[in-house]
């Protein structure tokens, strides 16, 4: 990413550096070197703490460059001779360079595809970090009067996310664009943690489609923005902290981390593993765990952040997963008799046309259950919604083997 930064935070007791994502990279495509004096200058003035990018912990030696993923690319371009789609972050910035750059290379004009890949590549272009050559670039719909083999698509979508361009493509479901047998696809992502299903789902597919398809498991058109072992090494070297924390990574990368540092000279105990919401106490001549504090994700809704209740959430997932039913009826307040209803009205629970038949066999179901309570539960709002609910349920659940929610409407008159 561009900019990146690592955190030097000055404190009372000493230096804190917090690395953030970072590898090394000697040869890198911005020509953006790591400052490896920086760090030994604050490695000679004292390290307090060190919090560290654990991601690679488990890759031994060092992570491959940028410009190995160019070489690569290059022999796609290569071996395409119809349309390109290469998807990849639209917040990779050298990357997108490396395509439009070998798309100018062998005579292909570039399509940008996607909301956050049109934005991000306008922005990086206005700031100076992304070069569009002249002739290049070409609007999203006068790519159809081109050659086939003469045109790029640089989409977004290499998760398999179900809104990105790619996903609409693979789908058939995009209002212009159409992979047609003999199109390549280029995956340019390490597949995240969790979308490993999506991205199956994706690359059939766009195979479905004809596509020959270049991923991370068949083709070497992707590497790490982590640090491996040797540049992990290479920063505790560098930094000398007092104490060290690895960060940004599942538990066994932090376990994985903090070995690694003591293979090269940090004592066990001045060595923290810290789950999220864990608090590490510094002083002037200690360090220790100190409790936690509550963490966790805040469900952001309309205006209100974090004021939604379990019992909400629950009832939104019952209803998206099993639809609803209400149930509406008048009652004579005093004598609890039926005077209008019921009628039955469903949400995302059957189609129109299978639930007429259904339907009245539950509005009998309400008749029934008002004929066998007595007057009192009749004239009773609570006590006469809760004898319909169970009732309702209990049918559609012997009937369908579904369990809608139930939600009795009493008016009284």
């Amino acid at each position: 990413l561009m900019d990146c930064l690592a955190l030097a935070v000055e404190t009372p007791l000493g230096t804190v550096i917090h690395t953030g994502d970072f590898k090394i990279d000697n040869t890198p495509m911005n020509n953006e070197r790591f400052d490896f004096q920086r760090f030994a200058a604050y490695g000679e003035k004292g390290v307090l703490l060190l919090l560290s990018d654990s991601t690679n912990v488990e890759r031994e030696g060092y992570t491959p460059s940028e410009r190995e993923v160019g070489r690569n690319l290059e022999e796609i371009f290569q071996q395409s001779h119809a349309r390109l789609f290469v998807a990849t972050f639209s917040s990779n910035i050298p990357r997108l360079q490396q395509v439009i750059e070998l798309s100018e290379r062998f005579g292909r004009r570039v399509v940008l595809s996607g909301r956050s890949m049109i934005n991000n590549a306008q922005i990086a272009s206005d700031l100076g970090y992304l070069r569009l050559p002249d002739g290049v670039m070409i609007e999203n719909e006068r790519w159809q009067d081109l050659p086939r083999d003469r045109t790029t698509f640089l989409t977004t979508g290499s998760q398999g996310e179900p809104l990105s361009a790619l996903h609409r493509v693979a789908l058939d479901d995009h209002k212009s664009i159409r992979i047609e047998p003999g199109d390549t696809v280029v995956l340019s992502s390490k597949q995240i943690p969790g979308n490993e299903r999506t991205i199956t789902n994706l690359i059939d597919h766009l195979y479905r489609r004809g596509a020959e398809v270049h991923y991370e498991r068949v083709s070497e058109i992707h590497v790490s923005g982590h640090a491996s072992q040797e540049e992990l090494k290479t920063m505790l070297q560098l930094t000398r902290p007092r104490y060290f924390v690895p960060i940004h990574g599942e538990y066994r990368h932090l376990v994985r981390h903090i070995q690694l540092a003591q293979k090269v000279g940090l004592p066990p105990e001045n060595c923290f593993l810290l789950e999220d919401g864990a608090v590490l106490e510094l002083t002037q001549n200690s360090a220790r765990k100190a409790g936690s504090v509550s963490v966790g994700r805040v469900f952001v809704d309309g205006k209100g952040v974090g004021d939604v209740e379990d019992v909400v959430i629950r009832d939104r997932r019952h209803l998206s997963e099993d639809g609803m039913v209400l149930a509406v009826m008048a009652i004579h307040q005093q004598t609890g008799e039926l005077v209008a209803g019921p009628d039955l009205i469903s949400r995302g629970f059957m189609r129109a046309e299978e639930s007429e038949e259904v339907m009245e066999q539950a509005k009998k179901v309400v008749l029934e259950t008002l004929r066998g309570i007595n007057r009192e539960t009749r004239t009773d709002p609570a006590e006469l919604k809760e004898e319909v609910r169970k009732a309702l349920r209990r049918y559609f659940n012997k009937k369908l083997e579904r369990r809608p929610v139930v939600l009795p409407f009493i008016m009284e008159t």
